[in-house]
């Protein structure tokens, strides 16, 4: 018998009991909805968790920083024999490593690594009409912006060797501005400074210590006043993505070009050390600037860890959001798990549902089954004609399923949505899901079909036809 024949008296027999086989689909339904819907939670809060990892530093990004410890971490072999013939250290390993050039290139020599941009960091203070704000400011490389792939609302990246400072700002900045006078601000009255950061230059202060200084007379009247450090008029090149209230891991950040930034340094500066540089034992500043961190970047997540323990070598302290990612995952890796048990549950009493459908047809269909032994029809096109039929009940029951899931998963995110929340979407269901959950069900439906399938094949023929 020719399978598009099984196919055809497998839907006309179901047709001829449409209600109960409407029963039947019905709690294949009821259990594929169960069960997308609970995935999809799952992945929705997991994708939720790493977009939010993608936020405050990526998945690929690595933050070098000064070892908290004196000496590399790979010279205690090294300190323990020198210990042991003569009770000297070596005083290279009681050194702390800095970060400098010399550290920047010996980072970018770490299989892996694609981007090393040193980062330095500054606190300034900047006025504009009669707002003022303290800014942090962070110097990186041009390429390492890039990297950064920072959405932009409007202009654009500092350029490299422009010759002159350029700002971009966090959506957030315009927060941090207030007015000293009366001390009005964001949080007090809920309005942002009246500031065009695209088209109103900042005056920046860049000695901030100097100007507290300034602003607060000598008690001693034979110590002379702090002159005002002098101001140096900067302008904006762009302004990230996202609105107040918006908050992300550049929200409250100003980049900049780090060259750019050591040239303006050292201009207003001059012979003085720059807040939160290392200085002589003399008080006087060294000939070159020392990085807050190091920014590394690697190209394939699968690096990462490697990339890490190499810098870590090196006598550096590595951070990365590697081990939060593997904690997620881990964690909502478990949650699916019990979700997708709790919507089995309602898929496994489909089944059963399914295997009385059958068996109950056959019961009905005695004679039919008789008549077709008796015509000569093989036993395997008997079993195949009901397991079609259990099979046809799983793939009506597992799209249909699969509608309905996408509609619970719409109107789930639509209330996270006018809850306020920051996920994107609560329910995720992928395509790879959705079918998976049509061909599980129809697996279910024959699974649970072949059973009463291997009853219709042993019903003795005669017994079969005498059966009214």
């Amino acid at each position: 018998m020719r399978i598009l024949d099984l196919l055809r008296m497998s839907c006309s027999s179901l047709w001829k009991r449409k209600f109960r086989t409407f029963l039947t689909v019905l709690g294949v339904i009821v259990g594929t909805a169960s069960i997308v819907v609970m995935i999809s939670l799952g992945l929705g809060l997991n994708k939720s968790s790493m977009d939010q990892i993608e936020k405050y530093g990526g998945l690929t990004t690595i933050t070098v920083t000064e070892s908290s410890s004196n000496g590399s971490q790979g010279g205690g072999m090294k300190a323990t024999a020198t210990a042991a013939i003569g009770g000297a250290e070596d005083s290279a390993s009681k050194k702390k490593k800095r970060l400098d050039d010399a550290a920047v290139e010996e980072i970018k020599k770490v299989p892996g690594a694609s981007t090393v941009s040193p980062v330095l960091s500054l606190h300034v203070i900047a006025r504009r009409g009669s707002y003022e704000a303290g800014l942090n400011l962070q110097g990186m490389t041009i390429e390492a912006l890039q990297q950064k792939k920072l959405v932009l609302k409007e202009g654009r990246l500092p350029e490299a060797n422009a010759g002159k400072l350029e700002l971009v700002y966090g959506n957030m900045v315009l927060v941090d501005f207030s007015n000293p006078k009366t001390g009005e601000n964001y949080w007090s009255n809920g309005k942002v400074a009246d500031i065009d950061l695209m088209n109103d230059p900042l005056f920046v202060i860049f000695d901030s210590d100097a100007y507290y200084q300034s602003q607060t007379p000598p008690t001693d009247k034979k110590t002379a006043p702090v002159p005002p450090p002098k101001k140096y008029l900067i302008e904006g090149c762009g302004l990230l993505a996202g609105e107040i209230g918006d908050f992300n891991n550049d929200a409250w950040s100003v980049y900049c070009d780090i060259e750019a930034l050591e040239l303006q340094l050292k201009k207003a500066f001059k012979n003085k050390v720059i807040p939160g540089q290392p200085a002589r034992p003399s008080g006087k500043p060294y000939k070159e600037l020392y990085y807050n961190s190091i920014y590394v970047n690697v190209d394939d997540m699968k690096q990462l860890e490697s990339v890490q323990s190499a810098i870590m070598e090196l006598g550096y302290q590595a951070d990365s959001n590697a081990d939060w990612a593997k904690s997620t995952k881990e964690q909502f890796g478990y949650i699916q798990l019990v979700l997708g048990g709790i919507g089995a549950v309602s898929l496994l009493v489909a089944a059963i549902g399914i295997t009385n459908t059958m068996m109950m047809s056959i019961y009905e269909r005695t004679k039919e089954i008789g008549v077709m032994k008796v015509l000569g029809c093989d036993m395997r096109n008997i079993q195949t004609l009901f397991l079609a039929e259990a099979g046809f009940i799983g793939l009506v029951g597992g799209i249909a399923g699969i509608i309905l899931s996408y509609g619970i998963s719409v109107i789930i995110n639509f209330f996270v949505k006018q809850s306020g929340s920051e996920m994107s979407s609560l329910s995720l269901i992928p395509p790879w899901l959705a079918l998976f959950a049509v061909l599980f069900a129809i697996v279910v439906g024959m699974v649970a079909g072949f059973f009463p399938s291997l009853r219709a094949m042993k019903l003795s023929p005669l017994a079969a036809i005498r059966n009214e």
